[in-house]
């Protein structure tokens, strides 16, 4: 078919368009901007990427017009599309349509940890055999790519065609403006991860009661010979999982976390590393599995990693042994602790976390990684929740592990009296001992750093957004010394 990808960019609806072509169709898109990860990729994945939104890129008239969830009812191109009748869909029907018949979906749910967590399960799918489709909301470097089509492999012998697996970042935003329920309700879970459930989203879900109802509901329909891999060390998880599910429920927990009356099936206790990895020993159901490594640090990397482990072993058949020897050839994901270089002795790091709670996991992480030397935390508040006021007191604690934190104006307009006060923000954290400041701009905190960072340093740009091209600039400075 020729299908038309409106917002094409973004790292779902990129990934999406990149698989639409693998499945054999022409596939054009269109967006504001194509900045990275996804954006550079499109044109390599065979998508003819048209800039800005205009009826006329739907000239001759597509088969099939797929609407982002960016897209709001007045685009140009969606109102042309729904004015001239045309077909019209969004990323979940596109997957219902063309992707999930016939595959055993792998959805992976959570407020934070989805990207890192998807990547994780489909690189142990892969390393152990089952050769998985996936479509992830961003870059793993085990694949190069963001999406790969679902595979089909040859029965052998009598037995019939093997389980096709199929793994979907199951995202809790809503699916597009016609179509205001929760993506992940549309990918028909079969496994089911949640990870944690934290009050996000704020355009979409106004109160905390509306956001845990999607996550109940995401949990309901999983059908009954399904599995629901599920974190038992996050108290909201274990009151909506054990409510609503009707599939067996393996918990899974790290040693020493609360486990809020949940017994864990998957236990992973840390046993020290180094800075290429974390050491861990497994536990399946109270049965000593071994001691594996994580190239990755942080204990909520852990955690994503044994989550990862269990849905495969688990719900799949994969051999438990296998996938975990497999996690030590895990390469992470793009933006996700993703070291861009190290220029003058001076790590800089990029990461998507925006929430305080992801704010916090990350610094932690990475001084975990790297316990000598400062932790010099750059924060764009961007998202819709992040602008807002609602985590005021939290982002105040989120950076205890960084040693200085610098602040650019907020990413969006939020009204008055709801806005993230960041005047406040610098205040509390100067309160508590940390050094911190606010700037007018990106070239204002690239020139800081130019003069102020020495060997030694980490640098930590945190946004989950393009943050104004920071991450070249800032690296250029750093290698010219200026």
């Amino acid at each position: 078919m020729r299908i038309h990808v409106i917002g094409v960019a973004g790292t779902g609806m990129g990934a999406l368009a990149g698989l639409l072509v693998e499945l054999g169709h022409e596939v054009t898109g269109s967006d504001v901007a194509f900045d990275p990860p996804i954006g550079p990729e499109l044109q390599k994945w065979g998508i003819v990427c048209k800039g800005g939104f205009d009826p006329r890129h739907l000239e001759p008239a597509p088969e099939l017009v797929v609407v982002g969830n960016v897209c709001r009812r007045d685009n140009p191109e969606a109102v042309h599309a729904f004015e001239q009748k045309l077909a019209v869909t969004h990323i979940a029907g596109a997957l219902e349509r063309f992707v999930l018949p016939g595959t055993v979906p792998l959805v992976v749910a959570g407020t934070h940890g989805k990207t890192t967590t998807s990547a994780l399960a489909a690189w142990l799918l892969e390393a152990t055999g089952a050769a998985p489709g996936f479509l992830i909301g961003g870059l793993p470097k085990n694949f190069g790519r963001s999406f790969r089509a679902p595979q089909r492999r040859l029965p052998q012998a009598d037995r019939p065609e093997p389980r096709r697996p199929f793994v979907i970042e199951g995202d809790e935003y809503d699916t597009a403006f016609f179509e205001k329920t929760a993506k992940f309700l549309h990918y028909r879970a079969q496994v089911a991860i949640v990870t944690s459930i934290e009050h996000d989203h704020v355009d979409i879900y106004p109160t905390l009661q509306s956001y845990v109802a999607a996550f109940s509901e995401f949990v309901a329909r999983v059908p009954s010979e399904g599995l629901i891999v599920a974190n038992a060390a996050d108290e909201r998880v274990v009151e909506v999982v054990t409510a609503n599910a009707r599939a067996q429920v393996a918990w899974y927990a790290l040693e020493g976390d609360s486990t809020h009356g949940a017994s864990p099936h998957w236990l992973a206790a840390p046993a020290g590393g180094d800075a290429r990895a974390q050491l861990f020993d497994l536990y399946a159901g109270g049965v000593a599995a071994g001691r594996f490594a994580l190239p990755l640090h942080g204990r909520h990397n852990l955690a994503n990693a044994l989550s990862a482990l269990g849905a495969v072993a688990q719900g799949f058949g994969a051999p438990l042994d296998a996938a975990a020897r497999a996690l030590s050839g895990f390469r992470g994901v793009a933006r996700r602790l993703d070291l861009l270089g190290e220029p003058r002795s001076i790590s800089v790091y990029d990461d998507f976390a925006h929430h305080p709670s992801a704010v916090s996991a990350t610094l932690s992480a990475l001084r975990s990684r790297h316990p000598g030397g400062r932790l010099l935390a750059v924060f764009e508040p961007r998202s819709a929740t992040a602008c807002r006021s609602l985590h005021q007191a939290e982002y105040a604690r989120s950076f205890a592990a960084a040693d200085e934190v610098l602040l650019p104006p907020l990413g969006r307009s939020i009204a008055p009296g709801e806005s993230l006060d960041l005047t406040r923000l610098v205040d509390e954290l100067r309160a508590g001992g940390k050094a911190a400041r606010a700037f007018p701009d990106v070239s204002a905190i690239v020139a800081y750093l130019a003069e102020h960072a020495r060997p030694g340093d980490v640098i930590a740009l945190l946004s989950n957004g393009a943050f104004g091209g920071i991450h070249g600039k800032l690296l250029a400075a750093l290698g010219r010394g200026e």
